[in-house]
């Protein structure tokens, strides 16, 4: 683990480095609460601080302040201090320091605060793991990857938000497979599994960072794209049906064909309200699926 230490005294300071790395730590040293600050808010800071309590520039309750002001992974700090009273281990806490190692320094004690240290910073990296990985569940479909209904239609509200404050277009494109209930009674789910990861993968190649894919429902996806003309939008639907029209799905023996009919609206035709402009692409998609399937209407 790279350990942060932070000690004006140059003795201590190179006999507390010696014992860390002597324990297998990297360690990182620097000789005021100034610089301590300065390196525990750089990229890649080291996640554990012993930090002298007395110093120049800022002393180690200062540290402990200004750390826990800023947003980013947690940083256990631990206060290096001569002080015993019950009152500084208040102010101590006070100022939000994890622990205390008094000196002179014990290496007993010493491996002890760490232990605890790397195990708060394990269980919280635990905790923040499956934060993420909860946030990403309820933000995406988890057989594609692509945003969720919910998340793509919040994109969509945002998109128009911002479209209607600067006088910009946005486009909206429903997608919807051919033929899928065919291909689920005739090769198996699985393969419909199969279809639709493929679809996905083929519809988010074909768009630009800034546009917002997402899967609407069942065999349907949903494209936003912002400051995008009709013209532009149907340029982009089309690109997208050729990609997911080009490639056959291999599964098992067979190969699947796979063609997306999709339907187009812009607020240049309907406005900005959310609900016409998804009413419009709607329509739009069942006129692709009248005129024979395989294709883009507006």
């Amino acid at each position: 683990m790279k350990i942060l230490i932070a000690d004006d005294d140059p003795v201590s300071r190179r006999l507390l480095e010696a014992t860390l790395i002597r324990l297998g730590h990297e360690v990182a040293a620097v000789a005021n609460g100034t610089d301590a600050i300065l390196a525990l808010s750089a990229p890649n800071a080291p996640r554990l601080a012993v930090l002298d309590w007395m110093m120049p520039g800022a002393d180690g309750l200062a540290v402990c302040r200004a750390i826990r002001q800023r947003t980013g992974p947690y940083v256990y700090l631990i206060l290096l201090t001569a002080r015993d009273r019950r009152e500084d281990l208040v102010e101590g806490l006070d100022a939000e320091a994890d622990d205390f190692l008094t000196k002179p320094l014990d290496i007993v004690e010493l491996k002890a605060r760490l232990r605890s240290g790397e195990r708060v910073l394990r269980l919280q990296e635990g905790l923040l793991a499956a934060q993420e990985a909860l946030h990403w569940r309820a933000t995406h479909d988890d057989l594609t990857g692509l945003w969720n209904r919910g998340m793509i239609l919040e994109r969509l509200t945002q998109e128009l938000s911002r479209a209607r404050r600067d006088r910009t277009s946005v486009a909206v494109a429903m997608a919807d497979l051919d033929h899928f209930k065919d291909i689920n009674d005739t090769h198996g789910h699985a393969a419909g599994d199969a279809v639709l990861r493929h679809a996905a993968r083929c519809l988010r190649e074909t768009l630009h960072d800034h546009d917002c894919l997402g899967r609407y429902g069942g065999e349907e996806f949903l494209i936003v794209v912002p400051n995008c003309d009709a013209r532009a939008a149907l340029e982009t639907a089309e690109r997208s049906r050729v990609a997911v029209a080009d490639v056959s799905v291999p599964f098992g023996t067979s190969a699947i064909p796979v063609t997306v009919s999709v339907g187009v609206a812009s607020t240049d035709g309907v406005g900005y309200d959310e609900a016409a402009l998804m009413r419009a692409a709607d329509a739009a998609l069942y006129e692709a699926k009248a005129r024979g399937r395989n294709r883009v209407a507006a």
